[in-house]
């Protein structure tokens, strides 16, 4: 067999998972995996162990949850009513929405607001990703970016309240419920006694749990961010008890008059992020606390500060390695990161 074949892709909404099953199957070895669409992507769970079947379908189930209280999609979602309300009442939300909300409100102050929450009324005047896409103009978006301010999210923990100071704003936990995801499957599989395992949440965030069934770590695929083969990667990256995060230019976008303008927006301008960034991948070690939601919430904030201020971000951080794509094709590691990866697609250089 082709090793690449091996490979596990991130960076898409679709990704190349070792066993790709539509169901789940139960093998000799107690291993068991489920795939499906949850969190608006593909989501695929693997795991080893005698209680692997009951770690899949409960994590799965968790997942549903989650996705049914964190989506700005669903009307009846805890964090559309928070926005429903914005500049009227507090709501009291589940723990998980609070606890997401309370962990990227402090993450927002240690950054000064690179990334920020409550950027959903830029998203919505932008619909990148929707069919109706524009370039608004310079009067609407200074009026969205009225809305757009992380110290307007007022937090009551004695109830789990959360209370958007003006009337029209708008968060989205887009950028960081998936990790929380993750986190919250990485406890089911620990009270499973599960050592070896994959979470896969599609683009964003992923947890590699102790080995394959090779016995070797697990080999994730950065995708290549201009590449539409898909088997074409930026690079490779081995880890073991280990989450990894994703963000790139490349997975919601639309082009104008030769202009790409993405997803990933600056919260000071109101517009794609211009960092000089295509793409970023982080890891974050499984001893950091609510490491997976770190892990999300970071490619977005490292995208949008771009590589020098985001390398230095990294750096003063323990247990988080990076690397970041150039639009000049110039590919930033640190050294850590370094030590896991190969197989750098000659479309990219190495800084030295």
């Amino acid at each position: 067999m082709n090793w690449k074949r091996r490979v596990i892709l991130i960076g898409m909404a679709a990704f190349l998972v070792i066993v790709n099953c539509s169901g789940c199957s139960l093998r000799p070895e107690q291993s068991y995996d489920k795939s499906g669409i949850a969190m608006d992507t593909t989501i695929s769970l693997r795991a080893s162990g005698k209680e692997a079947k009951d770690a899949v379908e409960e994590s799965y189930a968790k997942i549903e949850e989650l996705d049914r209280l964190a989506s700005a999609q669903n009307p009846q979602s805890d964090v559309s009513k928070i926005n429903q309300h914005a500049g009227l009442d507090y709501v009291q939300v589940d723990p998980a929405v609070y606890t997401m909300i309370a962990f990227a409100k402090a993450y927002l102050e240690k950054t000064n607001g690179t990334w920020d929450i409550t950027i959903g009324t830029i998203s919505q005047l932008w619909g990148i990703g929707t069919d109706h896409a524009r370039v608004p103009d310079d009067e609407e978006i200074r009026a969205a970016l009225a809305l757009v301010n992380y110290h307007d999210i007022l937090l009551r923990p004695e109830d789990n309240s959360v209370k958007l100071a003006k009337k029209g704003m708008y968060i989205d936990l887009g950028g960081i419920a998936k990790g929380y995801a993750v986190d919250e499957v990485r406890k089911i599989y620990d009270a499973h006694q599960i050592k070896n395992g994959l979470i896969n949440l599609g683009a964003s965030s992923m947890y590699g749990a102790g080995h394959n069934s090779k016995g070797k770590t697990w080999k994730i695929g950065i995708k290549h961010p201009r590449a539409d083969e898909p088997d074409r990667y930026l690079g490779i990256v081995s880890v073991s008890d280990t989450y990894v995060s994703t963000s790139g230019d490349y997975e919601r976008f639309f082009e104008k008059d030769g202009i790409r303008y993405h997803h990933i927006f600056d919260p000071q301008t109101g517009r794609p992020a211009g960092s000089g960034v295509m793409s970023d991948t982080i890891i974050v070690r499984n001893d950091i606390p609510h490491a997976g939601m770190l892990s999300d919430m970071l490619t977005t904030i490292v995208f949008i500060a771009g590589p020098e201020k985001g390398m230095a971000l990294i750096r003063s951080m323990e247990g988080v390695e990076c690397e970041i794509t150039g639009t000049d094709g110039t590919v930033y590691m640190t050294e850590g990161f370094k030590k896991d990866f190969s197989d750098l697609d000659r479309d990219f250089n190495l800084e030295q």
